[in-house]
């Protein structure tokens, strides 16, 4: 009985399983790299395409001489795709090193600023609504700061990533309490 549970150990580690060609791993990890940075893309291009193209409230503060540092609008869609792709690449890369799994709220901040982020255009662009995008900013660049410091603890590079976001978001906030601001002075 014992020469036989000492055979069986020895056939269990001795025996080679095959490991998973390479091709086959790095052609999956790059489809799923290829969703991780579209999603976010898709979203934010549905968003510029469904309330970017109606512009009257941002043309007339453009229109406004005192404001002459006001991004145009290409910008505005422009640094938004730049930022959802940058997340997108982010989000992957800690996913890949299995942040998701051991970091419990890595996944809900991701998830909660890719919401927030939609939100701005909407609001600021079309509504005119200036005081609530800026509150939104707010919530929005709190999100991206906690997710930069849950990503800082999984992978430093997807941390390097967060912060052209961070700083575009700030820059969002900033344009927003200017119109916020202006509006409430009625100049615009």
């Amino acid at each position: 009985m014992a020469s036989q549970t000492h055979q069986h150990l020895i056939t269990i580690f001795t025996t080679k399983t095959k490991p998973e060609p390479i091709k086959n791993k790095a052609s999956r990890d790059l489809w799923k790299l290829v969703v991780a940075v579209s999603v976010p893309m898709f979203i934010t291009i549905t968003i510029v395409l469904l309330f970017g193209s109606r512009r009257k409230y941002y043309r007339d503060v453009l229109a406004t001489p005192i404001i002459f540092w006001f991004p145009p609008l290409w910008f505005i869609h422009a640094a938004s795709l730049c930022s959802s792709f940058l997340m997108g690449l982010a989000g992957w890369l800690v996913w890949a090193d299995g942040g998701f799994h051991s970091q419990s709220d890595a996944l809900p901040l991701y998830i909660a600023q890719i919401s927030l982020s939609i939100v701005w255009d909407p609001l600021v662009l079309v509504i005119g609504v200036a005081w609530l995008g800026f509150v939104f900013c707010v919530i929005h660049f709190g999100t991206l700061f906690a997710c930069y410091l849950s990503f800082q603890r999984v992978n430093t590079i997807a941390k390097d990533l967060v912060t052209p976001c961070l700083a575009w978001v700030l820059y969002l906030t900033f344009v927003s309490s200017k119109l916020t601001y202006l509006s409430l002075n009625f100049i615009i």
